[in-house]
């Protein structure tokens, strides 16, 4: 049973045992996180139709990028709305307070609701979570240092040169040399993108004598390559700060939206709308 308050003409005293109910916001943060779950998908669904390996079929990367950003925002729009709108419209009615404090509590309990279901989105998706949550260049170095795409890398290195005849051939697989400069490789990626003098004049030298290459062509190979993985570094890292960026504003817009959700279903569980009083249809 709701105990009403006692107010006076500035004064308004409150003897609700809380002003928060978890039980409606409970209900609503996680209908939004599994309303989420579900856009996600479908939105997944949706990208993967539009893509195409092949040239001239699908959209282009741009759009692609674009267009998933919006989607994020309206996924959380939408998602946060309804889990706003639902915990006000299942909260108890407070008897006795000020209009102001009734929009303060609905504005809160959305808010509330809004950070429970994100904290549910993030203990789903931690691995998407646990990518964002580092910077975007550490991020991007991570990903192109991975063993795959230094592997990729040191292999374009020693790709023989078809018109001459490698000094290294009948070089075992288990070449000791590549695997110094596979290390040599990520290392100087994890540190400033840069071989060292010496380092880059022993990976010329050892090019030169595993693929026949001549020095000159041998050091223009290493820049070229360095140069190419520079490109992708460079590529990752703005993909991932663009990411990070969509992902803030989807929040925020989230955080918007279900606060404001949360004071028209409050309004609506307490019978007003604009300072009118709602009568109920007769069934």
């Amino acid at each position: 049973m709701d105990i009403p308050a006692t107010s006076g003409t500035n004064t308004t005293v409150d003897l609700q045992t809380t002003g928060l109910s978890w039980p409606a916001v409970a209900a609503g943060a996680v209908t939004a996180a599994a309303l989420s779950l579900i856009l996600v998908a479908f939105g997944a669904g949706l990208g993967l139709s539009s893509i195409s390996p092949w040239p001239g079929s699908g959209v282009s990367t741009t759009t692609f990028k674009v267009g998933s950003g919006l989607y994020l925002l309206v996924v959380a729009v939408m998602s946060s709305a309804v889990g706003g709108y639902l915990t006000a419209r299942l909260r108890t009615r407070w008897m006795g307070l000020h209009t102001n404090e009734v929009f303060f509590r609905d504005t809160a309990h959305g808010l509330v609701t809004w950070a429970f279901a994100t904290v549910l989105s993030a203990a789903v998706l931690g691995s998407v979570m646990s990518a964002v949550a580092g910077s975007a260049g550490v991020a991007a170095t991570t990903a192109a240092t991975q063993p795959g795409a230094a592997d990729l890398a040191v292999d374009a290195l020693f790709r023989p040169d078809p018109a001459a005849a490698p000094l290294g051939a009948g070089s075992p697989p288990a070449d000791p040399a590549r695997a110094e400069i596979l290390r040599l490789w990520a290392a100087s990626l994890r540190n400033n993108g840069e071989f060292s003098a010496a380092d880059k004049a022993y990976v010329t030298r050892v090019v030169a004598v595993r693929t026949g290459l001549n020095q000159t062509a041998a050091e223009q190979r290493v820049n070229e390559v360095v140069t190419r993985t520079k490109e992708v570094l460079d590529q990752t890292r703005k993909a991932a700060a663009q990411f990070s960026l969509w992902l803030a504003a989807s929040l925020l817009l989230g955080a918007f939206a279900a606060s404001l959700a949360a004071v028209e279903g409050g309004q609506l569980r307490d019978g007003t709308w604009d300072g009118r009083t709602l009568t109920p249809r007769a069934l």
